[in-house]
């Protein structure tokens, strides 16, 4: 190919100003990561004391205050231009390992080229006033003498202003806020000798001490009730399996103080806050199954060999790479489990080579233990008589099987998966010899679902039982998939196509025969569909409140008690009456009485961490669209989830009434409630166009 050298083209150098808003949108994508990356340098300064500030949810005021080393002029003049920093001289650094949280050299820099920054600094032990510099678009507007203490104080105004694209992309105050509070949150539990406090449109959020008594730091962020169920971990050398993983130490909560969402996993390697799968699984995974759906707290800090991570894989330092994730997960696992066992709070396998679980078994004609054998036969088994020896049955239903679907599925399914390059997942299991289809709740959290249950057929009886106009299809002898009498017939419904149900996979999905071919239900996201119409329904008009005999008091985190604060009149048409105590507490004195059942008080709290880790969409402050968020929360809590045997008037009641709804191919949250795999696709799956096929 050939052309003239010196001809035009297309192609061009984009100016400087331009490349510095693009660069700036990866690193600072919303107020919360500028906060991370002021809080960074203040941590990297060596400050004993930081001061957060936010307006609006910081769309309007960020202000982090500390009194580290502090900045001459000179400092000043070099630390806003692009890829200057005092924390790396070149690759080798880090090739070795970043000592320091920042290194890249950008954060003035891009987070002044897309708001008006002020930075006031003077170094410790100087004489004479400090500096003050203006920094606004990514251009140096003054600098001057000013007035302040050691220290440096980085205030920045109107952020995205420059780039009104990226601020119109901005989610609610109440979610951005939220994501500024899980930063500082975890920055705060990290330097548990750094007093941190956070503060968000004139109230104080949390202040800790400083004291560098990490479960200290706990009571500040998330309350007594959880700093009082947290149980140490420490381990490292021979304790840990082989692998990178060198240490780790930290806290871990009682199985009990639990949370709807992985919100309160906070982890470090090496220092620096990081999301990583491999140790989320490893934390789940000690607990044996005993949290059903739910989640622990926890701050864990890892120390691994600098050359097994990358922390320089993501631009905002999120995340690292491990040399080997499944090592790490199994170390990880390893303390927790050997923390919870030492507390006296896992199940532990049979001891002294005795009988385990799975091996002593009641088989049908046998008598049951007298009382007087009951010790004999709790030893047998480990100590573990739970339902497993004698399967409850609720509604002439099976005992449910295997880990609880989540409330928040698509949750869930990230981090199953996150960690693994493969596609695979884990099956959670209650012990070695456990099958992956074993119950992995505890007795209470599967009594709780089995109660679900027994409500969910209930209210779905006059479905069941009213007279329908039934389409037979097949043999009388229809068999599912786990080989039994199939448990449905041929139904007729005005939005979903006629349907035959065939069985249940996994006790999670409806299989049924179309007359197009196959059609998976997914029974949690339809009874979420289900309960969220009706919700909606019962909302439109005036809110029952059931009125509580006794207030229920409940704690809250931090970042949940300010969420109560911005969302309360929203919640009080929801039907939740509460009041705050003592700005962390709330007494509950009504909840919504919508359902046939009531929703728990607790659910209150479930609902607030709902919001917490949301992203709910800019311009949704209304009460309206709040409450429409809600509604969609709180469809999820009390309907049916996976793992969950239904019997067939109860199946066939949860499809006339997810006929029913106006939108029954969708949960409320987007995820789809069918598969349809029509006969052309089987077809072809089972290449049955070969020639000569009859």
């Amino acid at each position: 190919m050939t052309g003239d050298p010196e001809g035009s083209t297309a192609i061009r150098e984009l100016d400087a100003d331009t490349v510095a808003r693009i660069a700036a949108g990866e690193v600072v994508e919303r107020p919360a990561s500028a906060v991370k990356e002021l809080v960074e340098n203040s941590l990297d300064a060596d400050a004993s004391r930081i001061d957060v500030t936010v307006g609006e949810g910081g769309t309007e005021l960020i202000r982090v205050a500390d009194d580290g080393h502090g900045m001459s002029e000179a400092d000043l003049r070099a630390a806003v231009r692009q890829h200057t920093t005092s924390k790396i001289e070149g690759i080798g650094d880090l090739e070795r390992g970043v000592a320091t949280l920042g290194f890249r050299g950008e954060a003035l820099h891009t987070i002044g080229s897309v708001s008006r920054l002020t930075i006031r600094s003077r170094p410790r032990e100087a004489a004479g006033a400090g500096r003050e510099l203006v920094y606004e678009g990514g251009e140096l507007v003054e600098i001057q003498p000013v007035g302040c203490p050691e220290g440096t104080i980085v205030e920045v105004t109107d952020l995205f202003y420059n780039t009104p694209a990226r601020r119109k992309f901005l989610k609610t105050t109440a979610t951005e806020f939220a994501h500024v509070s899980r930063v500082v949150t975890r920055y705060a539990l990290a330097n548990p000798e750094v007093a941190v406090s956070l503060n968000h449109d004139g109230r104080e959020v949390f202040a800790t001490t400083g004291r560098g008594e990490l479960r200290e730091a706990v009571l500040a962020v998330y309350g007594r009730e959880v700093a009082e169920g947290m149980i140490p971990v420490d381990a490292g050398g021979e304790e840990l399996p082989a692998g990178p993983l060198e240490g780790i130490s930290g806290l871990v909560s009682h199985p009990e103080v639990n949370r709807s969402s992985r919100e309160y996993l906070s982890t470090y390697v090496n220092g620096r806050s990081v999301t990583s799968g491999a140790i989320r699984e490893g934390i789940v995974d000690a607990y044996g199954g005993q949290l059903g759906d739910r989640y622990p707290f926890a701050v864990l800090f890892l120390t691994v060999p600098g050359e097994a991570v990358d922390v320089n894989v993501h631009p905002r330092k999120a995340r690292v790479r491990f040399d080997d994730d499944d090592a790490v997960r199994r170390g990880v696992e390893t303390a927790v489990r050997e923390a919870l066992l030492e507390e006296g709070l896992l199940r532990s396998r049979a001891p002294r080579g005795r009988s385990a679980p799975g091996e002593a078994r009641i088989e049908p004609g046998e008598s049951a233990a007298s009382p007087d054998e009951s010790g004999d036969a709790a030893e047998r088994t480990g100590g573990d008589t739970d339902c497993r020896s004698a399967p409850e049955t609720v509604d002439d239903r099976k005992p449910a099987h295997g880990v609880a679907d989540t409330r928040d599925a698509e949750t869930a399914t990230v981090d199953s998966r996150e960690s693994r390059d493969d596609g695979t997942t884990d099956t959670v299991t209650d012990g070695p010899d456990r099958s992956p289809t074993e119950s992995a709740g505890s007795p209470d959290s599967r009594a709780d679902h089995a109660d679900g249950r027994t409500d969910h057929a209930d209210r779905r009886a006059d479905h069941a039982d009213r007279p329908t106009d039934r389409k037979f299809v097949g043999e009388a002898d229809q068999r599912t998939l786990d080989g039994e009498a199939a448990i449905g017939e041929g139904r007729r419904f005005d939005s979903l196509p006629p349907l035959r149900v065939l069985g249940q996979l996994r006790e999670t999905f409806l299989v049924c025969e179309s007359p197009d071919g196959l059609v998976l239900v997914d029974q949690h996201a339809a009874d979420e569909r289900v309960n969220y119409e009706r919700l909606r329904e019962a909302f439109s008009a005036e809110t029952t409140v059931q009125t509580l005999a006794d207030p229920v008091e409940l704690e809250l985190t931090a970042a949940e008690a300010e969420t109560f604060a911005s969302c309360r009149e929203a919640l009080a048409r929801l039907g939740f009456r509460a009041e705050s105590t003592d700005g962390r507490r709330l007494a509950v004195t009504g909840v919504p009485a919508a359902l046939t059942t009531i929703l728990e008080p607790e659910r209150l709290r479930d609902v607030l961490t709902a919001m917490v880790t949301g992203d709910r969409k800019a311009g949704a402050e209304t009460v309206e669209a709040i409450a429409e968020g809600f509604l969609s929360d709180m469809a999820c809590h009390p309907s049916i989830t996976g793992n969950t045997s239904l019997t067939e008037g109860s199946t066939l009641g949860l499809l006339e009434a997810l006929d029913d709804c106006e939108n029954p191919y969708a949960c409320p949250h987007g995820r789809p409630v069918l598969v349809e795999i029509d006969a052309d696709e089987l077809e072809d799956r089972f290449e049955r166009d070969y020639p000569g096929h009859g």
